[in-house]
């Protein structure tokens, strides 16, 4: 599949997949490209498939479209072109060509007693873990002056190779740079600048003077120097200003009285990152009076483009990495405002009721105390029910604040806290909590306590989320039925050790196929309605706990979701200081909705 993956950019990290005959580039979100880039015009450019690629068309941009840093009307894409657009470099990587040479049959590993073998043995062997000086002996050991200079270019480049591959911090690998070029190179000054990828500004990120010269001297740096090596992309030796035709006389190369002076693009696989900058700096004066041998000379820009290189690919790497890190991380916290959302979404579901309850109630209680006729009766029994309505909003309000508490967790391992509970009170208050939310859909909604059911040990909280996730799963599934129907009971079994929950719904079923599919993150058979994570959470919660749930289900007949929890008993003097708990009676325990 052919793609584009911006490389620089507010949207740095972005990867858009080309599938479509046409795609759109600009700021709107009409666009299947859409870059958050003020630089970028609202309508900016096409991309229009064409046999096995993509053409890019500009369509009357602001500021135009490039390919590989050249404005372009029309341009046929290939694999690995640039698209600039704004201030947004883009990657353009091609279909990728399916047919694989199958070498099997091309190369053939000869067992060491098999008749074929060809006899060879090892005659030296040579570990990069013993360094740069073992692999590359001293120069100075080849009597061969052209070999004794290859020997040291290979060994400088080696441990530039070595220096850039074992870090990922962009300052400290710089430092190590410099600190080897100025090994390397008799400089009187050296620093290393990097472009902003914004502004398109150098920004200077490391400076040395000569070892042993503490100073606090500023570098001064030719802006004319730097310009033709970012625009030309060229490397420069400047011996003497006045003697190179490029330079202008008038301009600062020979105010500042720079004798010699070497700057390389850091030249990355796609664009110039940054440059090198090192110099011996005189005074006029000295300048004058110095005869001799130039300290820098081809073969020193030639390696100093080379370790340019080499440091403006592991510049890109790094960029890149944190680029897709900051994708893996913005990911992450995408789905935790997911989850949040959802679970919130179940408590104030349980506030909505209780809401409901007490504004009930309060038209119940005028009504009663209205006239010269007090009902008395009337008037209490409306206070008891804005009573009950006030508990369930005042629950839910606590829930709410410790269900945000634990999303700063979410990412880790989540320990359960156990306590002495009733698991039958946890899906009471649920059952509770979703009646109205059944009644407004027409589902009937029925609670079948435990009578045998003893206080154990679980995580309260979690328990409620995770019956809450699957109650109002299976309310969801009725939307559609005339008679929905939702059975919650608690079970418990004293041979087996273990409680129950089951909630059981008449709804539209769920296809064998996509039975474990449902407990995959973000897989919502719900549409709109569902974020794909109250399932996850569930299993996750019971998992944790060391239970379990169980799926049965048949389409078009309706689902049966069993939470199994491992009974861990309360010793009898926690039971005693928790005062036991009361099972609901019978007039509560169902309600419905008809």
């Amino acid at each position: 599949m052919a793609s584009l993956f911006v490389i620089q950019g507010r949207d740095q990290g972005s990867r858009f997949h080309l599938e479509e005959a046409v795609h759109t580039i600009g700021r709107t979100h009409t666009h299947s490209i859409r870059l958050h880039d003020t630089e970028v015009s609202r309508n900016h450019a096409e991309l229009v498939r064409r046999g096995d690629g993509y053409v890019v068309r500009d369509l009357g941009s602001s500021n135009g479209t490039f390919v590989n840093g050249k404005a372009i009307q029309e341009h046929e894409l290939v694999s690995g072109d640039q698209v600039q657009v704004g201030r947004s470099l883009l990657l353009y990587t091609g279909f990728l060509d399916d047919r694989v040479e199958d070498l099997a049959d091309k190369v053939d590993i000869v067992p060491k007693a098999g008749a074929e073998e060809d006899g060879s043995r090892i005659v030296a062997s040579m570990s990069q873990t013993g360094g740069s000086e073992w692999l590359m002996p001293d120069a100075r050991s080849s009597s061969n002056p052209w070999l004794a200079r290859a020997r040291s270019n290979l060994q400088i480049m080696y441990r530039t190779a070595l220096a850039v591959s074992h870090t990922m911090d962009i300052d400290q690998l710089l430092a190590r740079i410099m600190d080897m070029i100025f090994d390397w190179v008799e400089a009187d000054r050296g620093c290393i600048m990097l472009k902003d990828p914004q502004t398109g500004r150098l920004t200077p990120k490391v400076r040395r003077h000569r070892r042993g010269v503490r100073s606090d001297e500023k570098i001064s740096i030719s802006k004319t120097i730097l310009d033709y090596v970012v625009e030309q992309n060229e490397g420069v030796l400047t011996s003497n200003a006045r003697d190179d035709s490029r330079w202008d006389p008038a301009q600062s190369i020979v105010s500042l009285g720079v004798r010699e002076a070497l700057c390389v693009p850091m030249q990355g696989r796609y664009e110039v990152v940054g440059v090198i900058y090192i110099d011996t700096a005189v005074t006029p004066q000295k300048m004058l009076a110095a005869k001799g041998e130039n300290h820098f000379n081809e073969e020193h820009l030639r390696l100093m483009i080379a370790i340019a290189h080499q440091a403006a690919l592991a510049v890109e790497d790094t960029s890149y990495y944190k680029a897709l890190v900051q994708a893996e991380r913005l990911a992450a916290v995408g789905q935790t405002i997911a989850s949040l959302s959802h679970h919130i979404k179940n408590i104030l579901q349980g506030v909505r009721g209780g809401s409901y309850l007490i504004e009930l109630g309060l038209g119940d209680h005028d009504e009663a105390t209205k006239g010269e006729e007090r009902d008395d009766a009337a008037a209490q029994k409306a206070v008891d029910t804005i009573r009950k309505g006030w508990s369930i909003v005042e629950r839910n309000q606590e829930r709410i604040s410790s269900l945000v508490l634990d999303m700063l967790t979410f990412s880790k391992e989540r320990e359960p806290e156990p306590r002495p509970a009733n698991l039958n009170e946890i899906a009471a208050e649920v059952v509770d909590l979703m009646a109205s939310r059944a009644q407004d859909m027409s589902v009937e909604l029925t609670w079948r306590p435990a009578r045998d059911m003893p206080t154990l040990l679980f995580d309260p909280e979690a328990l409620h989320r995770a019956i809450l996730n699957v109650v109002t799963n299976a309310i969801d599934a009725c939307d559609e039925k005339e008679d929905g129907r939702v059975i919650v009971t608690a079970r418990y079994d004293d041979q087996a050790k273990l409680a129950q929950v089951i909630v059981e719904d008449n709804g539209a079923g769920i296809a064998p196929d996509d039975l474990e599919a449902i407990f995959s993150v973000f897989v919502s058979r719900k549409g709109g309605r569902g974020t794909g994570l109250g399932l996850p959470v569930t299993r996750k919660i019971l998992e944790e706990h060391g239970g379990q749930v169980r799926v049965e289900s048949t389409v078009g007949r309706g689902s049966r979701f069993t939470l199994e929890l491992p009974a861990a008993s309360v010793p009898p003097e926690s039971h005693e200081r928790d005062g036991g708990f009361r099972l609901p009676d019978e007039a509560s325990s169902s309600a419905s909705a008809t």
